[in-house]
């Protein structure tokens, strides 16, 4: 083989070496697509009576909304830990998402490698297919720190993503609930202070029901 042609060659495999890099480093960055987002929270169908598939109690369901409707338009800080605890009750059941979007250090702001996440939610939540829902918006941190400081840091995190998407998608505040958890529900417990528990998780409220 020729030096040109060998040297060719290397470019070629450093080429390839490099895009492959860069294609991980971007499926690594923790930001997701809007459509991974309306998978995750498009709710499953729900019929009522003895149809087949998952069912809905009218009555359960009257009572959830009673609840909600006593939290929309509710300051963070002012929902009790009962009301935060009955808010993560209702959620486990809900069609969900973990997003690892990161703040700037001790901060509210969101930072920068995580505006994309936000960007997508906010096209998300403004699809059609998910009109009329109530979305939980809940702030988590690790462990690090005291209880009283991470409730208040996740409480305005939850807080700084919703005002992000009323001023710029248009949706409506009393869609969106917010909730702050502190360091109470880690995603990681063997490993507080893993980043992994730091995230912003969005839970469909809403559970439509399906005419059968």
């Amino acid at each position: 083989m020729t030096r040109f042609n060998k040297s060719f060659a290397l470019a070629v495999t450093l080429s390839a070496i490099l895009s492959m890099t860069a294609g991980l480093a971007m499926a690594g960055d923790g930001n997701v697509s809007t459509n991974q987002i309306l998978d995750a929270l498009k709710p499953k169908p729900v019929t009522r009576g003895l149809s087949a598939g998952p069912q809905v109690d009218p009555a359960v369901q009257a009572k959830e909304s009673t609840f909600l409707n006593t939290v929309r338009n509710r300051s963070t800080r002012s929902l009790s830990t009962g009301e935060r605890e009955q808010i993560a009750e209702l959620a486990a059941t809900k069609p969900k998402i973990d997003l690892e979007i990161q703040f700037d250090y001790n901060s509210a702001d969101i930072a920068k490698t995580s505006v994309p996440s936000v960007q997508a939610l906010g096209k998300a939540l403004s699809d059609p297919s998910l009109k009329g829902s109530t979305f939980v918006v809940a702030g988590h941190t690790d462990a690090v720190g005291t209880e009283a400081y991470n409730q208040g840091l996740s409480e305005r995190r939850a807080d700084t993503i919703k005002k992000y998407l009323v001023q710029n998608y248009g949706l409506t505040g009393t869609d969106l609930v917010t909730v702050g958890y502190g360091k109470t529900k880690l995603k990681d417990a063997a490993n507080g202070a893993d980043p992994i528990n730091r995230r912003v998780q969005v839970v469909n409220m809403d559970t439509k029901t399906a005419s059968k």
